[in-house]
């Protein structure tokens, strides 16, 4: 069963093309990784990497989700401690201005109007990366009070060049980040697949080793502590992982086909015949989205009410953040009804159906059955509204997986992390895409592609 795919990754260097792709690929993660690993001038990142192997053990809550985006960089006090997630964000925040700012939208339409609005991503990236780091740079000179107790004094110089100390390593950790954002468009560009994607994924896969130190000493005793699972839950945890892979690919996968049928029309002299096409709607439509925003949302309301109980010494504040840690059944209630309505939301501001509607009509397309204009417009939306029904409930359904393994289960998060929520969602979509785009070029040269039957759907 695996020589066929075998046979395909040795086809994949048959080809010069896509064998230098793959390498520079190859490489130019390899930099990603190391920047991850080069320590800032004046940081003692030992006391700070303790620390968050202990929160790593304990859940680590949103601190270990930022720190999984930065690829382990942030506790390493790295040049690349602010990750790519500042370009993610502003990125985010550019779609969603885009889809409530005319004169952007307009711009977006335009001949051209992508590159301006990329370009515009990168400005607003430089300050929100001079943003950023400076709360990261002041967070280091008083880490306990940013991320816990019992961290001590990171930063190695005197209170004199305290001022010195901030601009350097703003500056360091800005242009770590607008490296590693070059880096991933050079992979887009140059390379194979998404590039920022990937860089993403790699900081996931680098998690990969803890995963597996943390799950032998679950099933294997060590220093007199006798191992507290079987042969039963192995067999238990390989089904659930191998459920969840494939329901991951097959939600990621799957759309409703709405057909669309295009009428004859003259175009000056020539006539171009009517022909049947198909609206492919997704599933998934907002992909990780929501479960990111539900998790960033939901760490400031348990903070809140945790500092409230300790400064007012006010039990209803304190019960009320306890019930808010994650894993608990009002946390995880909050999260999930949280991931429907953003589902909702990013549907609603990137899904435009009366644009659609229009665009169809302007080119002599229409649903069978359907009025062209606004009628159209709400079958499309409709239609939207029951399909991301599924897609949110599958969302919130992954999402949960890891906390209740956690913290049920008392399986430890470096492995429960890999049984659902963002990083299967974001390792799972960045490998389909990857592979849709190698096979893309498989098939160019009449190579087989990693499938016998059939190909990946996806952009061909």
């Amino acid at each position: 069963m695996f020589a066929p795919i075998i046979n395909t990754f040795t086809n994949c260097f048959k080809i010069p093309e896509l064998k230098s792709r793959i390498l520079f690929t190859a490489a130019l993660l390899g930099i990603c990784r190391l920047i991850a690993y080069v320590p800032v001038p004046g940081l003692n990142g030992e006391k700070l990497m303790e620390f968050f192997r202990q929160q790593s053990a304990s859940g680590g809550g949103m601190l270990g989700l930022y720190s999984m985006f930065t690829g382990g960089a942030l506790e390493q006090c790295a040049v690349g401690a602010l990750g790519i997630m500042p370009y993610i964000s502003a990125t985010i925040i550019l779609q969603l201005l885009t889809a409530v700012i005319p004169r952007l939208s307009k711009l977006a339409r335009e001949e051209g109007g992508r590159a301006k609005i990329i370009q515009y991503g990168r400005y607003f990236t430089v300050i929100l990366c001079l943003i950023w780091g400076a709360v990261t740079t002041v967070g280091w000179e008083k880490p306990e009070a940013l991320f816990g107790q019992g961290i001590g004094r990171i930063v190695i110089y005197s209170d004199d060049w305290l001022w010195w100390y901030r601009i350097q390593t703003t500056l360091i950790l800005t242009t770590g980040t607008m490296l590693l954002m070059w880096l991933g468009e050079q992979i887009t560009e140059r390379g194979i697949g998404n590039g920022v994607s990937l860089v993403i994924t790699i900081g996931i896969i680098a998690r990969v080793p803890q995963a597996i130190t943390a799950l032998g000493d679950m099933f294997f005793a060590s220093a007199g502590v006798e191992a507290k699972y079987n042969l039963g839950h192995a067999g238990a945890l390989v089904l659930l992982l191998i459920g969840v892979v494939a329901g991951v690919i097959a939600v990621t996968q799957a759309q409703r086909k709405i057909p669309v049928q295009y009428a004859q029309r003259a175009v000056g002299r020539k006539v171009y015949s009517g022909g049947t096409s198909f609206l492919p709607l997704k599933v998934n439509y907002a992909g990780v989205m929501p479960i990111i925003f539900a998790q960033a949302i939901l760490m400031f309301p348990q903070q809140i009410f945790s500092r409230l109980g300790t400064f007012l010494d006010v039990k209803f504040f304190k019960e009320i953040a306890l019930a808010l840690n994650e894993g608990r059944a009002l946390y995880l209630l909050i999260y999930g009804v949280m991931i429907l309505f953003f589902s909702y939301f990013w549907v609603a501001t990137q899904f435009n159906e009366l644009q659609i509607a229009d665009d169809l009509k302007k080119n002599g397309g229409y649903i069978p059955g359907v009025r062209p204009g606004q009628a159209t417009a709400d079958y499309l939306h409709n239609a939207m509204s029951r399909i991301t029904l599924a897609g949110a409930v599958f969302l919130t359904v992954i999402a949960i997986i890891p906390d209740l393994l956690s913290n049920q289960m008392a399986i430890p998060p470096q492995v429960s992390q890999f049984f659902g929520g963002t990083s299967m969602l974001i390792m799972v979509g960045v490998m389909l895409d990857t592979m849709r785009q190698v096979e893309s070029h498989l098939l160019m040269r009449h190579y087989d592609g990693f499938l016998k039957k059939g190909r990946l759907r996806g952009r061909f």
